[in-house]
């Protein structure tokens, strides 16, 4: 801490203008400090993951940015190669399927496939 005292010390002498009685400015003195450490080299690292607590549609049991049952065959109708989007729906629950896999549950009862709750939607996401 004292260090720091004295280079604030310093500093508003320095943007005052004012000097300490017998003290001169030296150029040369001020630019060869010895630096304590000097970073070389910074690499950042992060983590993420999805805000959602299963990575597979409990209905069809695939991958969830992968197609559904239903978008599978639709893709086969169109040719090897080409994309077709299966959205997610995901809960109120935080729970996700995929939009057509849950659309054909709810119309036979209404509630989660993983832990019975009243199901209702909080958003549909494009993979």
């Amino acid at each position: 801490m004292d260090i720091e005292n004295e280079n604030e010390n310093d500093s508003q002498s320095e943007v005052i203008g004012e000097l300490p009685e017998g003290k001169k400015i030296d150029e040369n003195k001020s630019n060869s400090k010895k630096k304590r450490f000097e970073i070389k080299r910074w690499t950042a690292v992060a983590f993420w993951s999805w805000d959602q607590t299963n990575e597979t549609c409990a209905i069809c049991r695939n991958h969830l940015m992968e197609p559904c049952i239903e978008c599978q065959g639709k893709n086969e109708d169109h040719g090897v190669g080409t994309h077709i989007e299966c959205p997610r729906a995901i809960g109120r629950c935080n729970h996700s399927f995929h939009l057509h896999c849950i659309s054909t549950w709810i119309q036979t009862r209404n509630s989660c496939p993983l832990d019975s709750a009243e199901w209702s939607l909080k958003e549909v996401v494009n993979n």
